[in-house]
């Protein structure tokens, strides 16, 4: 396995400050967000001239893209906002494959008209799900144009709440181009150390065969996010169970601020180096 982190992690001036940085910092990949390069996180349209710089950027500091960001509420109340996602998705995907980036990752959206992380209870409902199907259909037609796939993460939040369902949908759409972003973080907020390694093992038993990345952040005791190392995940146990379903992939870092980075880098490759 490698390591990666999130470009937006750094408040640079252009991709090539972006990627030495991420390079120098002892990271190989990037799961890549067009804000970093002067665009709207999510851009209706990716200029040629950006994709090159990018392209340039990445060649020089030998940086992988992983992954790009096109987050939208998959499942919001107003289909207008469906549907700008949409024509964004494809600018992205189209710009992804250009950059020979194998994976697009999206957002499983939210009943809550304000916020596509924050939780609402329509979220479970039987509509909400067949929104996000009929969504992820039209996004899948998008990434199949282009030769992508997209990437999917169970977050408590969002209508894919869980593995369970996440498993469902992969199902359920039957495309090979449907993967997996797998954050064990976003899989609980309070647990024990046994129920926490109940759930990672019990999602890993599911999702294994289907994921493209992983994530790595964490939870404090009370259940708040903090940077990765810093928390209660057992991250021995996370990531000695994600090599042992064959995973060798990458393993991307965010929800940190830029001066940890470092540090991140450092406990990544404690687990990451090959025994």
């Amino acid at each position: 396995m490698n390591k990666g982190i999130f470009s937006k992690t750094f408040d640079t001036t252009s991709v090539d400050q972006n990627f030495a940085l991420i390079s120098q910092l002892g990271y190989q990949a990037t799961q890549f967000n067009f804000a970093s390069a002067g665009l709207k996180a999510l851009p209706d349209n990716v200029p040629l001239e950006v994709v090159e710089q990018i392209r340039q950027a990445a060649k020089k500091h030998n940086v992988q893209l992983e992954a790009i960001s096109a987050t939208f509420n998959m499942t919001h109340p107003d289909p207008a906002v469906i549907e700008h996602g949409m024509r964004c998705l494809d600018a992205i995907c189209a710009a992804a494959e250009m950059l020979e980036c194998p994976l697009v990752t999206l957002c499983t959206g939210t009943m809550d008209p304000e916020d596509q992380w924050r939780f609402h209870p329509d979220n479970n409902n039987p509509e909400a799900w067949a929104s996000l199907v009929t969504s992820m259909r039209t996004a899948l037609a998008i990434a199949a144009k282009y030769g992508v796939a997209l990437g999917i993460e169970p977050e408590l939040a969002n209508v894919v709440n869980s593995a369970a369902k996440a498993r469902q949908l992969i199902d359920e759409m039957g495309s090979p181009l449907l993967r997996v972003i797998f954050d064990p973080a976003n899989l609980f907020e309070e647990a024990t150390l046994a129920e926490q390694h109940q759930i990672i093992s019990d999602a890993l038993g599911l999702l294994s065969n289907d994921i493209a990345i992983a994530h790595a952040k964490d939870r404090t005791p009370d259940g708040s996010f903090t940077t990765a190392g810093r928390g209660v995940l057992d991250y021995d146990f996370y990531l000695t169970h994600l090599r042992n379903t064959g995973f060798d992939g990458c393993v991307v870092t965010h929800g940190l601020a830029a001066d940890e980075a470092g540090e991140v880098s450092v406990m990544l490759d404690t687990y990451l180096q090959p025994a």
